[in-house]
């Protein structure tokens, strides 16, 4: 009697599992296979960032190599790679500054400035966008468009920059005979300059004392 009992209380959480999985079943393995899509696709995904880092990396020492050679052609055609494939990534802003350089050695203003543009534009990084900032302001003090120059170094850059802001915006009033202020923005850089950066202190301080007092 015990027996037939069991095997009833069996049959009885059989039917209860069968009544439970035609209810639920579906969804569980809706469940599970959405599961396993989710764990292959962020395997997919890592994989293709890995691969795209891989590549960005092999792009920007191609053009680093371009560069030390000489090679315009081979520059262009990995900068252009990288900006095209690898916007997103920091081996592009280092290439876009990188053939900034070499456009400028070489008297190329209007493509140094191109590049200097893209990262302002494009960079991930503020500290390289401040970089660029920098640099095309530069470009600007050099061709007299101290407007322009001033606009991009109006906003508060990065405190690993600041000094270096501050005494280009010197620069500038210098340039646009405003003594006054110039004096402000050298005395600043001073201010903000890092105790070991002797060379730079120098010459701002050069710089203030050419002003007189």
């Amino acid at each position: 009697m015990a027996l037939q009992n069991l095997d009833l209380e069996e049959q009885e959480k059989l039917d209860e599992l069968k009544a439970w999985w035609k209810q639920y079943g579906n969804l569980i393995l809706l469940t599970v296979i959405a599961a396993a899509i989710a764990v292959a696709g962020w395997g997919a995904w890592r994989w293709y960032e890995r691969n795209a880092a891989l590549q960005a990396s092999q792009l920007y020492e191609t053009l680093a190599a371009a560069a030390r050679a000489g090679d315009a052609k081979a520059l262009r055609d990995a900068g252009g790679a990288l900006t095209e494939g690898h916007a997103r990534s920091l081996y592009a802003s280092m290439g876009a500054m990188a053939a900034a350089r070499f456009h400028f050695d070489r008297g190329e203003v209007k493509s140094a400035k191109a590049q200097l543009q893209w990262v302002l534009g494009r960079s991930p990084a503020e500290d390289f966008r401040d970089l660029a900032r920098l640099r095309l302001a530069a470009l600007l003090l050099d061709e007299k468009e101290t407007d322009d120059a001033l606009k991009l170094l109006a906003d508060k850059p990065l405190d690993a920059y600041a000094a270096q802001f501050a005494a280009l915006r010197g620069d500038v009033l210098v340039a646009r005979n405003q003594p006054a202020e110039a004096r402000a923005a050298y005395q600043l850089a001073l201010e903000k300059a890092n105790a070991s950066a002797g060379a730079f202190r120098d010459s701002v301080q050069m710089r203030l004392d050419a002003l007189g007092s």
